[in-house]
């Protein structure tokens, strides 16, 4: 139904070679990296609370000080992990709208990708849907508000040519109002799989829901 989504690999480029004899230092970008993904790593523990550096110093067995070596900020952290959900979302997203003719079929497909995504990435839906975000800088907040803006600014122009193709004689009015809730629907969705504690799919009887929705 849908293109694969990508799962969190941010350390996918990098091999640790066994049965090393000593611990090396890590190469350019390599530790930088290691960072997000064990951010990511502790945002996908259920019930996780406010993840401090020092906690994060830990997990990777290195000094605070050592983090800030590679981001100025935690923020700057929490930073990189949106960049790769924009990155990803937004590339399947392209390759959705230019595969796919019909309007309402884009739909349906950008709606199913991005709860995949979600369910493929539990700590990044911990972000996406602000929970993580709580207590940290307002410009992340923002930034995945903007996101959101984005998808549903995607939604609106499939969902108007939908609309155009079946006659309707108040195309933008249709569609506007069916992409907000989209968006909401996806973001709930989200937020339900991350208040479970990653128990409820966010794609559970997905078809059913898209027809009530779409129609």
């Amino acid at each position: 139904m849908s293109a694969p989504e990508p799962k969190l690999n941010l350390v996918a480029a990098s091999r640790v070679e066994p049965m090393a004899p000593a611990r090396k230092r890590p190469r350019p970008g390599e530790r930088r990296v290691q960072i997000l993904q064990t951010l990511a790593s502790m945002l996908e523990q259920p019930g996780a609370d406010r993840i401090t550096t020092a906690a994060l110093a830990a997990k990777l067995e290195v000094s605070e000080a050592a983090l800030y070596r590679h981001f100025a900020s935690k923020a700057q952290m929490f930073e990189g992990l949106i960049e790769f959900i924009e990155g990803s979302i937004f590339t399947l997203l392209n390759q959705i709208s230019e595969r796919d003719g019909s309007g309402l079929l884009q739909a349906q497909k950008i709606v199913s990708m991005l709860l995949q995504f979600g369910e493929r990435n539990p700590g990044m839906t911990r972000v996406m849907v602000g929970d993580a975000l709580v207590h940290e800088n307002e410009r992340l907040v923002l930034r995945m508000n903007q996101f959101f803006d984005r998808v549903e600014s995607s939604l609106r122009v499939a969902l108007r040519n939908a609309a155009e193709a079946n006659g309707s004689s108040t195309p933008t009015v249709d569609a506007n109002a069916q992409a907000s809730v989209l968006v909401s629907f996806i973001i709930g969705r989200l937020q339900r799989y991350a208040r479970s504690g990653f128990k409820r799919s966010p794609i559970e009887q997905l078809e059913s829901a898209l027809r009530m929705l779409l129609g």
